[in-house]
């Protein structure tokens, strides 16, 4: 009785603990802001993003969500889709995200109008800017989709030994190019530097086309982002005990 009554106790205390969410811009961290949920946003910088990670110290979470933009592997997927990892991908290993926590987050995609689509995810430590380095990731990693910061979970997931989810929305899809500016285009604190985007426009201006395609992806995947961010919170804690 005293070791079932532990367990439950522990349940309850996971339970209790916060949700850690990864994202690599502020914007992203926005979309699920609430009671329940530590968004922790990288700037896109994978090395500044383990320091945040180590910075945490003993707190507590109950489960890591990597969450916001991808770039698009697979030529099916279109701006504004929302991909729920089964894989996370890191260097030559694959690692299988936590079943009923990419359930709850395939609930939160369906109730924010939007259509799930599973498959891996492939973590890069730099932004893969053009269709040649998409393709040598793709077809290297079986992946669906690319981020900076899913692997960086991973790793802190396993650390703690709490469960790993993510939900990414496909920004820039497979067959479309980063203008160079968008791998500077981000202060380290996650906001859009603008002083850099003007530079850089104003010292190569062939790149606005690029950057108003970029834009319009973007568009498309904060507008899925905004309908199913803020269902992640109260739905994770609905289920935490049972994870």
């Amino acid at each position: 009785m005293r070791v079932f009554n532990r367990r439950r106790e522990a349940a309850r205390a996971s339970a209790a603990a916060p949700i850690l969410v990864v994202t690599g811009m502020k914007r992203e961290a926005a979309c699920v802001a609430g009671d329940g949920v530590v968004p922790l946003c990288s700037g896109a910088n994978v090395a500044r993003l383990r320091k945040a990670l180590d910075e945490l110290g003993g707190m507590e979470f109950s489960a890591v969500v990597s969450f916001g933009l991808a770039g698009g592997l697979d030529y099916s997927l279109r701006p504004g889709d929302v991909v729920i990892a089964d894989t996370v991908v890191a260097g030559e290993r694959r690692h299988p995200t936590h079943l009923r926590l990419s359930d709850v987050l395939t609930e939160a995609v369906v109730a924010g109008g939007c259509k799930p689509i599973p498959g891996a995810v492939v973590g890069v430590d730099q932004p893969a800017m053009d269709t040649g380095a998409k393709t040598v990731l793709r077809e290297a990693n079986r992946a669906v989709a690319v981020d900076m910061e899913s692997h960086v979970a991973l790793e802190f997931a396993q650390a703690r030994k709490i469960p790993l989810g993510v939900m990414r929305a496909i920004s820039d899809p497979a067959a479309r190019a980063l203008p160079p500016l968008a791998a500077k285009a981000l202060t380290p604190s996650g906001d859009i530097d603008n002083a850099t985007v003007a530079r850089e426009l104003f010292r190569a201006p062939g790149q606005i086309g690029g950057l108003i395609l970029a834009g319009l992806d973007s568009r498309a995947a904060f507008g899925s982002l905004g309908r199913c961010g803020p269902l992640l919170g109260p739905l994770l804690r609905l289920v935490l005990a049972d994870l």
